[in-house]
């Protein structure tokens, strides 16, 4: 696939832990430069970006978090030992000798230690290693670490992105890669000449994985009429999995989402959604997540009267694993529908 693979590392690769989303703040507002009418940076660290459409009668917006699961530093021990809490959901077992980097000062490179296998008591080796027991290895004394690092540094993983077949493979494609979508569909909205039916807000959240906080307050400022988020998806199409299980597949083209736990989709955005990919021959495969939540469920809510929203779903193989994997051509699918959709808006049948 040609998509830009190139952007997709920079935007993987930036640092960006809930609350800390500063770098890839800057590299969005870098990217979408020429692409919007309007860009803003609202008090939370939201990205808001306006492409002026046919009509100004109604709204449209789309959501895609820049925070990506994350650490904070808590305690530097007299050894040199960085303690941490994490910062939005991890499984405890991807963290063993894990390189990240702690922005301090300066970046500083470490690695995720517990106690070694061979002198864990037999009961311990049937267990994973609680969040608690982890520490990070600077290699640095005490002392020459506080020169860069506080208590309340930021911590995030470091794994740069690389070609798999015909797949990417790299840290935080939850949810770089719908940043990445949400740059690139409006990329393909000004290649086309087309204009969105209506106004469309592009936004860029903070802080979506511990709780979809940026989402809220961009949708209350916003108050759009149709919603659109952006996130990725469970893809458990891998040996010992069964049909009714895989959620998605790769390679089995965009996801549009019917439910997740935080939002049931607008049956007319889905209707809406299916008959744009058809009509424009995006390959398309619906989406029912059973636990987990996106932006999505606050663009429907957190406006007066509600929105009529969907979402756009990426399948991701190794969600929140030390490395995601996705498939290039369903990563473009995504880019197609999201731009089909919001410039066909005024298609569709919002009858209830």
């Amino acid at each position: 696939m040609s998509i830009d693979v190139s952007l997709l590392a920079r935007i993987c690769e930036a640092p960006g832990a809930p609350g800390f989303e500063k770098q890839i703040r800057n590299l969005v507002l870098k990217e979408i430069e020429g692409l919007v009418d309007e860009v803003r940076t609202d008090n939370m660290g939201n990205v808001i970006a306006l492409l002026k459409g046919e009509s100004s009668e109604k709204k449209s917006m789309a959501a895609a978090h820049m925070d990506e699961i994350g650490f904070i530093v808590t305690h530097i021990d007299d050894r040199g030992f960085v303690r941490f809490n994490t910062i939005g959901g991890f499984d405890p077992k991807t963290l063993t000798a894990q390189r990240v980097f702690i922005h301090g000062k300066k970046d500083i490179l470490g690695v995720l230690g517990s106690k070694p296998i061979h002198i864990m008591s037999p009961d311990e080796r049937t267990k994973n290693v609680p969040t608690k027991d982890y520490f990070i290895d600077t290699g640095m004394s005490k002392d020459e670490l506080q020169k860069f690092v506080s208590v309340g540094d930021s911590i995030t993983r470091y794994s740069d992105l690389k070609e798999m077949g015909e797949c990417v493979n790299a840290k935080s494609l939850d949810n770089r890669v719908s940043v990445f979508v949400l740059i690139e569909a409006l990329r393909a909205i000004k290649d086309s000449g087309k204009k969105p039916a209506y106004d469309f807000y592009a936004a860029f959240t903070v802080q979506e994985e511990v709780g979809l906080r940026g989402a809220n307050v961009a949708a209350l400022d916003v108050q759009p009429d149709f919603g659109f988020g952006l996130d990725t998806t469970i893809a458990y199409d891998i040996p010992g999995s069964t049909p009714q299980e895989q959620c998605t597949a790769l390679h089995a083209g965009a996801g549009i989402k019917l439910m997740d736990s935080s939002v049931i989709c607008d049956y007319r955005m889905v209707a809406y959604m299916k008959q744009v990919a058809e009509r424009n021959s995006i390959k398309w495969q619906p989406e029912i997540l059973a636990a987990g939540g996106t932006d999505t469920a606050s663009l429907q809510r957190m406006t007066p009267g509600g929105s009529i929203a969907g979402a756009v779903s990426i399948p991701t193989r190794h969600i929140h694993q030390s490395i995601e994997t996705a498939s290039k051509a369903d990563i473009q699918a995504c880019i197609d529908l999201l731009a089909a959709c919001v410039c066909e808006l005024d298609q569709g049948d919002w009858a209830l």
